[in-house]
This record gives structure tokens, sequence and C-alpha cells, in this order.
């Protein structure tokens, strides 16, 4: 704790002072982030550093095992802070980020006992989706390491599908306003990884090379071509 509370005064000494302006214009005109990002609260995975991301680039949201529970009427803290970043700052993206090596995904591949933790049991069933798939459609003799790696892999899906039961999301894909990712960092690689939404698979984020997009923006308004025909 020394060597953190260290760094506190490191950055009131060195790091606050030489970023002065940065500071103070975010402090003036407020905050408008690029993207919101869902990633694990596991300590190895930093989104601002996985992004290289200055003050106000990014809004945060982390949690065991990059869930988004389904919308409803209970208030959470994943709900809300969606729901703020969408209409109040305007996000255009939103990014589920999932990485190897991630023990909440790991106490689903291996269908570890939590009865002794039964508040992780109760929000690891937003991820039962991605348990189900993995059990039933991958086959039975993969190492453990492939099995944790797909059940990262799909959980990530999962978890998009349940951001598009938010209002604030789902209107604002429909209008075309917000574009959906899902990531997978390979913490050994050093290696991000993009869920392409057309094949479902998810592959490498190369430079120079188009980016693999979950739901790129667009317009999705199921009636327009009726009422198109209507006007006609």
């Amino acid at each position: 704790m020394n060597e953190l509370i260290g760094r506190v005064f490191n950055f009131e000494k060195h790091t606050f002072p030489n970023e002065s302006a940065l500071y103070n214009r975010l402090a003036s005109d407020g905050q408008s982030p690029k993207a919101l990002m869902i990633s694990c609260a596991d300590s190895r995975i930093v989104p601002e550093h996985i992004m290289q991301a200055q003050p106000g680039d990014l809004f945060v949201c982390r949690n065991a095992g990059n869930i988004v529970p389904p919308h409803a009427t209970q208030n959470g803290g994943v709900t809300s802070t969606v729901e703020y970043a969408v209409m109040v700052l305007g996000v255009r993206d939103i990014i589920v980020c999932g990485h190897s090596d991630c023990g909440a995904m790991k106490a689903l591949s291996t269908e570890a006992d939590l009865t002794a933790m039964p508040n992780v049991a109760a929000w690891l069933r937003h991820s039962h989706a991605a348990q189900q798939v993995c059990r039933e459609s991958y086959p039975a003799d993969l190492s453990d390491a492939e099995k944790l790696r797909n059940m990262a892999l799909e959980n990530v899906v999962v978890q998009l599908a349940h951001l598009r039961t938010h209002p604030s999301v789902a209107s604002g894909i429909a209008r075309g306003e917000i574009a959906l990712h899902g990531w997978y960092v390979d913490i050994h690689a050093g290696l991000v990884m993009g869920l392409d939404g057309e094949t479902g698979r998810f592959s490498p984020l190369r430079e120079g090379q188009p980016l693999p997009v979950a739901l790129p923006h667009g317009r999705r308004l199921a009636g327009e071509s009726h009422y198109a025909l209507a006007a006609e």
C-alpha cells in the first residue's frame, strides 16, 4: 500500500503539473468520452492502458466477468452506467472486453462450487447462456485452457446481446448512433481480438486493416421499408 501511496505523491508532484492544461480543460468543459468500455475488474486488465487513453477518453465500467445484466426494473451499477453514458454523455461506441485467464469465466468453465460465495454465484448467472453454449456446442475433449478461452469469448457475445435489451442502447442502435464492439485481450500474448459481427468470429486488431465490429453504426428500423412502401 505504501508503494501505491508513493505513486499518488508522484502524480501530485510530476504527472499533474505536466498535464495541467488537459486536466484544467476537462475540469472546465466537462467530459465527452469517445467510448464506454465494460471490462473485467481483474487487476491485470487496465482499459486505459490497453487503449493508451488519456484522461477524458474513456468512460469505464469494471466488474467481475465484464458482465452486462439484461435490462430490468432493479437498479444496478452497470445499468446506470450504460444509461448515463448513452443518454447524457452521448457515447457512440460501447466495448465489452473479456480476457484470458479470467477467474469468473474459470469458475463457469470448471463448474466450480460457489456455495460459499452466493453473491458471486448470483452474479455469474448472467453468463449461464455462455456456459450452456460451451457445454453443448463445443467438443467435450478440449483442454482446460481451450475451455476457458471459449467461455470468455462466448461470454462477450452474450453480454453484447444483453446490452441490446437496454432501452437507451436499443434506441441508439435503431437510429444508427451506437455501435457495439466485443473484444478479448490475451494477457500472455499482448494481443487484442475483436468480434466480427458478420462471421461471428474473433480476429486480431491489426493496424491498417478494417476493425472487426460486432454491430457497426447503421439505422436499424424494422418498419422503415413498410413506411417507404406506404408513401409511394
